[in-house]
């Protein structure tokens, strides 16, 4: 509910952006195994909004639409439980289940993982997680398989102590449909604009074989691992000057200021130019704002083929947002995807994840520097 509650807000200032406006979802093809549709067309057809979402003013506490919208996503989370073949609300989370799908006998089995004694009263919990096939639990025969929705409390999962939280579908060799979507979702690039400015940042700014060094301090997983990193770093840092040929180009994926590098290894680095060649990208740069304004232009999330049917309605209007929204991570990552001297990573992040992938992927290999 709290998720549904802020995309309202961002509607109603106006930042709203889909993830189909910065993710390639063209790049699978006009596949019919795949339908989506923009949550303003969701929201307004299943709410009984006779409103455009894309553009509608700024709404104050009380108004009636307002007030609507947000009952309707107390119905569509499952907060009000199972409304008759409507919605089927799902109880289970992250603690109790771990969804499967044709993994051979394991539907209702124990999961490896279970929480022991200390965990038990550290978090005052006592549960057993078991594996779940989601297709013997949630399809044909099933008591969900009437619903027109299914809702999900969530849908977030990473692996865990040896375990997958949540959803642990990684292949389905038995049914090749399945199979061959998670083949092609396994990588999405970013949209064109994106990708673009990414490697329009390494060929004009930098215009050399570079080293990125991921090192964001707001990232979950940093304050884990920050020793390791900033140690990597400088071995690969030193490798690299030693060899030559120098100065050594590095891009810093970081949100910490070039102002407060004073005093720290970075700032050891900037100090020697002659060796070292450092760059950044900040979210007022040129060309993340010339960027950004492209993506929100082009609009992909609304275009034909990425929402139902209007029933008649017209297709929704773009509709110029008064603030833009933060694209700067995503050029980030299509610019350490293109670093061919390496990468520095953050141990355990999904962001470095997605780079690896971007960069095991070859996004950048026509790049020549």
């Amino acid at each position: 509910m709290s998720v549904w509650n802020h995309i309202i807000e961002l509607l109603r200032s106006h930042r709203y952006v889909s993830i189909a406006d910065i993710v390639d979802f063209a790049s699978l093809g006009s596949s019919s195994m795949i339908k989506t549709i923009d949550f303003r067309v969701f929201a307004s057809l299943w709410c009984g909004l006779n409103v455009d979402l894309s553009c509608f003013t700024v709404l104050k506490e009380g108004d009636p639409l307002l007030d609507n919208l947000k009952k309707c996503g107390s119905l569509l989370s499952g907060m009000d439980g199972n409304i008759n073949n409507c919605i089927y609300a799902l109880n289970e989370d992250c603690r109790t289940t771990v969804w499967t799908y044709q993994e051979n006998d394991e539907h209702e089995v124990l999961d490896s993982f279970q929480p022991d004694e200390q965990l038990q009263k550290k978090k005052k919990i006592f549960y057993i997680r078991r594996r779940r096939d989601v297709y013997k639990a949630l399809g044909p025969g099933s008591k969900a398989a009437s619903a027109t929705v299914l809702a999900f409390g969530s849908l977030f999962t990473a692996p865990y102590k040896g375990s997958q939280l949540y959803i642990d579908i990684h292949e389905a060799r038995r049914d090749h449909r399945i199979q061959y979507l998670l083949q092609k979702i396994e990588f999405l690039p970013f949209v064109p604009e994106i990708m673009s400015a990414g490697k329009q940042f390494v060929i004009e700014r930098i215009k050399a074989p570079f080293l990125c060094a991921q090192l964001r301090l707001l990232d979950g997983q940093f304050k884990n691992h920050w020793k390791a990193t900033f140690s990597g770093l400088k071995q690969k840092v030193e490798s690299l000057r030693q060899k030559g040929p120098l100065p050594v180009h590095i891009f810093i994926m970081t949100d910490l200021p070039e102002a407060n590098w004073t005093g720290s290894y970075l700032g050891d680095l900037a100090r020697d130019s002659d060796s070292y060649r450092l760059y950044t990208l900040q979210i007022g740069n040129e060309l993340v704002q010339q960027t950004v304004e492209k993506v929100m232009a082009a609009g992909h999330g609304m275009k034909p083929g990425f929402h139902a049917s209007l029933g008649g309605r017209s297709a929704m209007k773009k509709c110029s947002p008064s603030t833009l929204p933060d694209i700067l991570l995503y050029v980030e990552e299509t610019i350490c995807s293109c670093a061919s001297l390496g990468f520095i990573e953050t141990a355990g992040s999904t962001i470095a994840e997605n780079i690896q992938l971007m960069r095991k992927k070859g996004i950048c290999s026509s790049l020549s520097l």
